[in-house]
């Protein structure tokens, strides 16, 4: 048995990458709602942004999920 260190590495970037993302996205929609609190008169864009990056996250996360289970990944893919 061998390990294709190639394909581990490029894992383990996109790993580290949608982690990062993932919490970054989060955090800044949790600062985007705190922001929307602080200023009652413009909260709109604020809370849009918030709502923004918190489907991004999901959409991210949704993906990931395509990716891990076959049978989703050979229905919505097609490979």
């Amino acid at each position: 048995m061998t390990i294709e260190w190639n394909a581990f590495l490029i894992v383990a970037v996109v790993t580290w990458v949608a982690a990062l993302f993932i919490v970054g996205a989060y955090s800044l929609g949790v600062r985007m709602l705190a922001v929307g609190e602080d200023a009652k008169s413009s909260a709109l864009p604020s809370r849009l942004a918030a709502y923004g990056c918190f489907a991004m996250c999901g959409i991210v996360v949704l993906f990931g999920i395509v990716l891990i289970v076959p049978a989703l990944s050979e229905r919505i893919l097609g490979s």
